[in-house]
């Protein structure tokens, strides 16, 4: 099969795991204050968490979110918000079943509120961190403590929910340890992807605040009609209102993700925190077998990921296990994250991620032996290969859903544009200052089907929080899938996790914009 069959096999199975193409078609947590909703605190909530599995060992960690200075390799710095003066933050690594008490401390500045969410994770609900709708913001100048039982292995990572600060330097890795690892592999490397412009061309705040006046506000006289992308502004763009087009990216576009990629202009991409031309190594030896735990940790970017001269044996999706597949390369978006296995070749080659649409790429490099660095822009030829992503891969026996029929359905219609950056569910922009004003119901117990209908001209990668759904009927069991333009995925979780519990896309700015919902229980 040639690289275009395979990437037209890509595009079509994206839009396929569960319908194929689009018909024509502020309360205060812990207040109990919004009637039939059962609360983050509550006695359901509690009576869950005893019921999961616990060692009952605790592991104490304290992290600390303030200003810091980055040395992002190549002369590159960026004065940016961390993690204990390090991004990605230190690795939190447990078994399953061991307790997590991990302190926030907010040295952020000004009255800059933040939170911990444990992405991917099912947890009990008041640690989920997504205030105000599980917990009130963590102030600055003060602390918080999440403490919650992490019964699931898997690779999962942390960041703050709120506003667009996950497009700062607040992200760590959160590895949960299988005790009974099936797996047998020599080694592990955990890959940390990122796209980066805070503290080089701007803020995430900055960004957002110009995506928010939409391509409508653009100042066309500053823009070429024949390429789609965005020229020098014109001197008069700040006077008349017009849109300088600092941050928007124009013509981003990709057949793997049906056309538009993305929204924002990134001066760097990243691999564990190191610009390309100054990589991140890992060093091993030929012949061993290593495990990669890749995080898409980027605010707007989806990435095509491979080892030059190696094929990648996908293990797992989202912390589940997957029949396992070979493939040269995969497609990541935002917030998910892949397990593969690899087999260790003699040399030096580049794990390139390339941001798919964006005409750039962040590179890290495997040295097994003598040979030189490869060029920064280096393009393996795997990137042009089997490139294969969530849909189409299944999930392993053991984890994947009893056949059932749902028991409850909801219509989860995605819809807005860059035009107005009016991105919503449903028509509905979500006020997180009344996040309870407009719920998705469900009840414990049930099997809840959400059907993702992408009205947009846009791709987005959907997450939901503190469950784990299976795409279709054999999918993969996953907390983040893409949904493509026009097209309909289906995916199907049991409600078995007590609480109020986002939904939303992935895409920090769309979901900051408004493309977010509550999944609440009723009581």
């Amino acid at each position: 099969m040639n690289s275009v069959n395979r990437r037209s096999v890509l595009l079509a199975g994206l839009g396929a795991a569960g319908a194929g193409a689009l018909a024509a078609c502020g309360n205060t947590p812990g207040s109990d204050s919004t009637p039939g909703l059962i609360d983050p605190s509550g006695s359901a909530v509690t009576r869950v968490e005893k019921k999961r599995p616990s060692t009952g060992r605790v592991h104490q960690r304290s992290l600390t979110a303030a200003p810091v200075k980055l040395d992002l390799g190549g002369g590159v710095t960026a004065k940016t918000w961390a993690f204990d003066g390090r991004a990605p933050g230190q690795e939190i690594r447990l078994p399953a079943g061991d307790t997590l008490a991990a302190e926030l401390t907010n040295q952020l500045p000004g009255r800059t509120t933040t939170s911990l969410h444990w992405h991917g994770l099912a947890l009990r609900n008041d640690m989920d961190g997504v205030p105000p709708a599980t917990q009130p913001a963590v102030r600055a100048g003060s602390t918080f403590t999440y403490r919650f039982i992490a019964d699931t292995p898997g690779t999962y990572f942390f960041h703050p929910h709120v506003g667009v600060q996950l497009d700062r330097g607040l992200y760590a890795p959160l590895i949960v340890e299988d005790p009974r690892e099936p797996l047998r592999y020599d080694d592990e490397w955990v890959v940390v992807l990122d796209d980066w412009l805070d503290g080089v061309t701007g803020t995430p705040d900055e960004a957002f605040a110009e995506l928010k006046r939409g391509m409508g506000g653009m100042h066309h006289s500053g823009m070429s009609g024949m390429d789609g992308m965005s020229a020098s502004p014109s001197p008069s763009d700040s006077a008349d209102g017009g849109m300088s087009a600092k941050f928007m990216l124009m013509g981003a576009d990709s057949r793997l993700l049906g056309g538009d990629a993305g929204d924002v202009k990134y001066p760097h991409h990243l691999v564990n925190g190191r610009v390309p031309n100054d990589p991140a190594v890992y060093t091993g030896k030929p012949g061993k077998r290593v495990r990669l735990r890749i995080i898409n940790a980027g605010a707007d970017t989806a990435y095509r990921v491979a080892l030059g001269g190696h094929q990648l044996t996908i293990t797992h999706t989202d912390g589940y296990p997957v029949e396992h597949r070979q493939a040269d390369a995969l497609l990541i978006g935002m917030g998910e994250r892949y397990d593969v296995l690899v087999t260790l070749e003699d040399g030096v080659f580049p794990l390139v991620a390339m941001a798919e649409g964006k005409k750039a790429s962040a590179m890290a490099l495997v040295r097994t032996g003598s040979g030189r660095k490869p060029s920064p822009t280096v393009r393996p030829e795997e990137l042009d290969g089997l490139i294969l992503s969530a849909s189409q891969l299944r999930a392993a026996d053991d984890v994947r859903l009893s056949s059932k029929k749902p028991d409850r359905v909801h219509r989860i219609e995605l819809t807005g544009g860059m035009d107005r950056y009016d991105w919503a569910i449903n028509g509905r922009k979500f006020d997180m200052r009344a996040p309870d004003a407009h719920p998705l119901r469900i009840e414990e117990g049930q099997r809840v089907r959400l059907d993702f209908v992408n009205a947009t001209d846009m791709w987005h990668p959907m997450h939901l929080h503190g469950h784990t759904y299976q795409l279709g009927s054999t999918g993969p069991r996953k907390d983040t899938t893409i949904v493509l333009p026009k097209r309909k995925v289906s995916v199907v979780f049991d409600a078995d996790n007590p609480g109020r519990w986002m939904l939303h896309c992935h895409n920090a700015y769309h979901g900051e914009s408004g493309m977010m919902a509550l999944v609440a229980y009723q009581s």
